[in-house]
């Protein structure tokens, strides 16, 4: 599968937020909370409204290393997700959808304040 998104930088207030989540949760991998958090944007209803983030950390990852054995279904719910979104898939699209929700997700997971240990992180994803 052709791959939109080469290379994954996230915002400096994104990168605080990964920092706590570490923490809280001891899951040490940027890219695994990466993950989770795309998950749970994408979970969420509503269209993102395409504002700029910028990418000025040093935190930067392959999609490969953030998608890991998974990213081709990753893509895929991506994909779905725009499509239901009555938005295009063009790799630009694509890009820019996959940026919103990566930062919503993570800063929705930083935000929650029942978030207090990974049990909490896996009780909150599965629910419903």
């Amino acid at each position: 599968m052709e791959i939109p998104i080469e290379r994954i930088r996230i915002s400096q207030t994104a990168k605080e937020q990964l920092i706590k989540l570490k923490r809280i949760t001891k899951i040490e991998q940027w890219n695994i909370l990466c993950r989770w958090a795309f998950c749970c944007s994408l979970a969420e209803p509503g269209i993102l409204s395409p504002t700029p983030i910028p990418a000025y950390s040093n935190v930067e990852m392959t999609w490969n290393v953030f998608g890991g054995e998974i990213a081709d279904i990753l893509l895929m719910a991506l994909k779905q997700r725009c499509y239901q979104d009555k938005l295009d898939t063009d790799k630009e699209t694509l890009k820019q959808q996959f940026r919103l929700h990566l930062h919503r997700g993570i800063g929705y997971l930083a935000g929650n304040a029942d978030l207090q240990n990974i049990e909490n992180l896996v009780t909150l994803i599965t629910k419903d």
